[in-house]
């Protein structure tokens, strides 16, 4: 996603103040997404425990599979959930695989790591490369923005993903461990060869906050607007 917004609209001055009441009536009801983006943190202190069951959270990662944008409906997103001696599995031989690949940074990775292996479960996101393959032939064309647009789509779903699992009270952080453990990843949940790990997303109930927020940095004139007066 990029930080720099452009909005452009019609040629004619139009003042926010016709839209006024339309705002007002809609503000409730948008107040609480914009609030769960707010809230969403990345925490890294989470517990073997959940605050909703497990049918909750497979319901929203099947929700965003459902709903998330995706180019032309390809769907190209796949996602695998891990829970109770998987995870654990799973994180224990990132341990591993990262204490032989680079050691020298195991001071900073270990204890995360450990972190991650405290947590409830993990959501695997991939991205199916076949999927574009099923486009009729006058979209090929367009074969060079496909990875751009899968990249889009997938991070769309990390964010729903990410924001509904800390709006129900679960503490979440997204990691990017591939490739290093893309092999294990792959023969232990059977995933297709042409399956792309993206990311790995560790929850579980937090036991600590997120922090004081840092300072946002980098903002200043990264939105622009044309086309409209907005007072």
């Amino acid at each position: 996603m990029r930080s720099f917004f452009s909005c452009i609209g019609s040629s004619r001055k139009q003042s926010s103040k016709t839209t006024t009441s339309t705002y007002l009536s809609k503000m409730a009801s948008t107040t609480p997404f914009l609030d769960a983006i707010t809230e969403r943190r990345s925490i890294y202190k989470i517990s073997k425990e959940t605050t909703i069951p497990n049918e909750r959270i497979l319901e929203i990662v099947n929700h965003a599979l459902k709903y998330a944008p995706s180019p032309f409906n390809v769907r190209s997103t796949r996602c695998v959930v891990v829970f109770g001696n998987e995870h654990d599995k799973l994180w224990q031989e990132a341990y591993k695989i990262t204490e032989q690949q680079t050691p020298q940074a195991m001071g900073i990775l270990g204890p995360k790591i450990k972190d991650f292996i405290s947590g409830y479960g993990t959501v695997l996101f991939f991205d199916d490369s076949t999927a574009y393959n099923a486009l009729p032939p006058r979209f090929q064309a367009l074969s060079k923005q496909f990875p751009e647009w899968e990249e889009h789509s997938s991070g769309m779903h990390q964010f729903i993903v990410w924001t509904a699992l800390a709006n129900e009270g679960l503490g979440a952080s997204l990691q990017h461990y591939q490739p290093s453990i893309t092999p294990y990843v792959k023969k232990t949940f059977e995933v297709p060869e042409f399956w792309n790990l993206k990311c790995q997303l560790v929850f579980g109930k937090p036991t600590a906050g997120a922090g004081e927020r840092k300072p946002m940095v980098g903002l200043e004139g990264a939105l622009k607007v044309f086309g409209a007066v907005v007072e």
